[in-house]
């Protein structure tokens, strides 16, 4: 379902639908059980595209919470218009607006060393794992994302960008994360139609070619140029 290259690090990470939907509920357990938060529950979400980022976000929504990820991008950090409940960021992220947004979080860090007051969140989130599925479901009209946007809505869209770049059922899909962070396009476009994704980081162009064929990918997006 994910599979996760860092051709930096030389890491590959590889997910089947079952895996994925075993780290998502022990995300949504880990919200819900031991950080007390219910559906409604607002968490910001600053983390790159990532196989962990793609099972925080599946994790929250799963359990119906809104999430937040205004000033995600290269265009800066605005502050949300309320406090969060959960915050999930990339180390190198800490220090921004999220030390100033107001009421009590619980703060997880991921992919590096977690800083003072912050959760490792593969450290937190392992005795979760092997939690059931959460006992309650998400309505269409629930709201998903800052701004009001309704699962039905977000969920709409979602299938309207697979339609726009040609993604269906069954295609494997190669997303270089420098092309986009909006996780509409990189996670929700192709998983809303049945497709699989190949995320990679630190792309090597020389690379990619060889990639596409032992992943035997059908769709590639790029970044510009």
């Amino acid at each position: 379902m994910i599979t996760f290259y860092d051709d930096a690090s030389g890491e590959r990470v590889e997910l089947s639908a079952a895996e994925v939907g075993s780290w998502s509920a022990a995300t949504a357990s880990l919200l819900t059980e031991e950080c007390g938060l219910a559906a409604g529950a607002r968490v910001g979400v600053l983390l790159p595209p990532h196989w962990q980022t793609a099972v925080v976000l599946l994790g929250a929504w799963s359990v119906g919470m809104e999430v937040s990820f205004r000033g995600w991008g290269s265009a800066g950090l605005a502050p949300p218009e309320a406090s969060l409940d959960a915050t999930f960021v990339e180390s190198r992220r800490v220090g921004s607006w999220l030390d100033d947004v107001p009421g009590g979080r619980h703060q997880f860090s991921l992919l590096g060393t977690a800083p003072s007051g912050y959760r490792d969140f593969v450290t937190s989130v392992r005795p979760h794992l092997g939690s059931g599925a959460p006992p309650w479901s998400v309505a269409v009209d629930d709201v998903a994302a800052a701004g009001g946007v309704t699962f039905g809505e977000y969920g709409a869209v979602a299938l309207g960008v697979a339609s726009s770049r040609g993604i269906s059922r069954g295609d494997r899909v190669l997303i270089d994360v420098t092309a986009t962070e909006e996780p509409l396009i990189w996670l929700m476009a192709p998983l809303s139609v049945g497709a699989s994704i190949v995320l990679c980081a630190n792309l090597d162009p020389e690379l990619v070619e060889q990639r596409v064929a032992s992943e035997r990918v059908t769709k590639v997006l790029a970044a510009a140029g």
